[in-house]
This record gives C-alpha cells, sequence and structure tokens, in this order.
C-alpha cells in the first residue's frame, strides 16, 4: 500500500511543423486542428515537486500541502482550459521518455558492402516504416573472434540508441573521423573514396544515405548534378502519386532520396497477358 504520493510539475517547451501544398488564410486558421504535424520537444523543466502523506496517522513533518496551491480565479475559462490540456500533454510527455520504439518485424533497408584496405565490410541497415534508421549490423572479414564479437555487440548498442530516440546526428558527431586500422582507400561505395577507420566509412555512408550530408562525401551525387529544370522536377515529384507510394515502399537509404533515376516507372506500359489458344 502506499503511503506517500509525490506531484512533479513541468515546463515543456515544444515545435510543430506542418507541411502545406497552399498557404491561405484558411489553413493558417485550421492549422491548430490538424494532428499531422512533426512534433519535436525542445526542453522540459522540473518547476517544483511536492509530496503528501497518505497515511493521516503520520503526516510528514513540514510538508507541503497540495491544498496550499493557490488558484487565480480570474483566469477565463479558455486559460483554465489550456491549463488542463497542458497537464495532459506534460504526462504524455513523462510517460514518453525512456520508451523504446521497437522495429516492425518485416522491415526496410539496405546492404552495402565495400573494401577498406584488405578487410570487406558489410554494413546492414533497417528502417521504420517512415524510413528513419532504426538498427544497424556489421560484419567483417579477416577478423578474430574477438574483433567481430566486439563490432557485433558496438551494433547492438548503437540500434539500441537509436530505437530510444538518440539522433543519428549525435553518432555521426561522435565517430566520423576516427582513426585506427584498417583505413585508406575504400573500394565498392560510389560515394566514399577513403576513410580513416571502418567505424569512419560506416558512419559517413550513415550521414550520406539518412541525413543527406553532401559534405560528408567524396563524390559528387549524381542526382544533384543535374541542375536542368530542377523546379519542374520538384514539381513532378510532389504531385505524381507513384513517387509518393514508391518512397513508403523503398529503403530510404538505398535510393538516397534518388527516385526518378533509380526507379523505372511501368505505369504506362501495356502488358499482353492473353494466353495461347
Amino acid at each position: 500500500m502506499s503511503k506517500y504520493i509525490v506531484e512533479t510539475f513541468y515546463t515543456c517547451s515544444f515545435k510543430v511543423k506542418h507541411y502545406l501544398e497552399n498557404i491561405d488564410q484558411k489553413e493558417l486558421n485550421s492549422l491548430e486542428k490538424r494532428d499531422d504535424g512533426d512534433f519535436e520537444i525542445i526542453d522540459v523543466k522540473i518547476d517544483k515537486r511536492q509530496t503528501k502523506s497518505l497515511d493521516k496517522k503520520s503526516p510528514l513533518k513540514n510538508e507541503p500541502k497540495f491544498s496550499d496551491i493557490k488558484i487565480d480565479n480570474n483566469k477565463s475559462d479558455s486559460e483554465v482550459k489550456n491549463l488542463s490540456q497542458n497537464t495532459k500533454f506534460v504526462k504524455n510527455v513523462d510517460e514518453a521518455i525512456n520508451k523504446r520504439y521497437g522495429m516492425p518485424d518485416r522491415r526496410k533497408g539496405y546492404i552495402q558492402k565495400a573494401t577498406i584496405g584488405d578487410h570487406k565490410v558489410y554494413l546492414h541497415t533497417g528502417e521504420y516504416e517512415d524510413g528513419k534508421i532504426g538498427e544497424i549490423f556489421i560484419d567483417t572479414s579477416k577478423e578474430g573472434e574477438l574483433v567481430k564479437a566486439l563490432m557485433n555487440n558496438f551494433a547492438i548498442a548503437i540500434s539500441l540508441g537509436l530505437q530510444y530516440g538518440v539522433p543519428l546526428d549525435e553518432f555521426v558527431s561522435a565517430y566520423v573521423d576516427t582513426k585506427f586500422e584498417p583505413s585508406g582507400k575504400v573500394y565498392g561505395n560510389d560515394r566514399i573514396l577513403s576513410a580513416t577507420s571502418i567505424l569512419d566509412y560506416i558512419f559517413r555512408e550513415l550521414a550520406i544515405s539518412y541525413l543527406n550530408r553532401e559534405d560528408l562525401a567524396h563524390t559528387p551525387s549524381i542526382g544533384k548534378s543535374d541542375n536542368i529544370n530542377e523546379n519542374e522536377n520538384n514539381s513532378f515529384e510532389e504531385n505524381n502519386q507513384l513517387i509518393k507510394i514508391v518512397k513508403d515502399m523503398t529503403s530510404k537509404g538505398f535510393v538516397r532520396n534518388d527516385y526518378k533515376r533509380k526507379l523505372v516507372d511501368l505505369s504506362d506500359i501495356r502488358i499482353n497477358l492473353k494466353g495461347k489458344k
């Protein structure tokens, strides 16, 4: 049986991003009613914490009572309603802290093979339904059992961090430019020509594929070399329903947002399916 109750008051700052096709007054007025925005928590602070004893026989000394909280009766009904909504929101934020978002049983991803020096490295990725990376696997050749075990468990640690909400940017900042052997020229990757270590290569590859970090690539993007009618191409991709469906089905890391060059549209091709008589 619980003897005490503790209430903690939080202040949370957050932002919501909405993507609109058109900007007009009607859309802006109904913006707060939409539930399809991208939600991001910026900061969560603890304002104060109060404790109350549930055992009437042995109350706490110098105990701050909840009944001592003063309520401003001059607040309007809208402010009271907003306060109630904020209380529910803080509760949901508190429940979401330290929550792991597991990977789906059937998931998208890709495999990249590369050679650094005389060592072959196979990078496997797993993605959520929205295309965000959620796990990695690292296989190497010509390594002892100890090194293979360490690389496998390192990949598990990175995967757990991604599933608990650690941004991929943090891992990229931590491991890019790390130096140890094997290092040198990279063969088998069209965007990375050299690496100072296996970890440098792996997180350069992930940053290019999932974060569009072109500054970490050694070769220019093929998709960005064609600047002719760029606005027309962008409008085509936005309006083409087939491209939107393909984006939901295809691995984001595999195509690297270069859908038009790596995918073939067969919607205009007619196939004769009549059997022979």
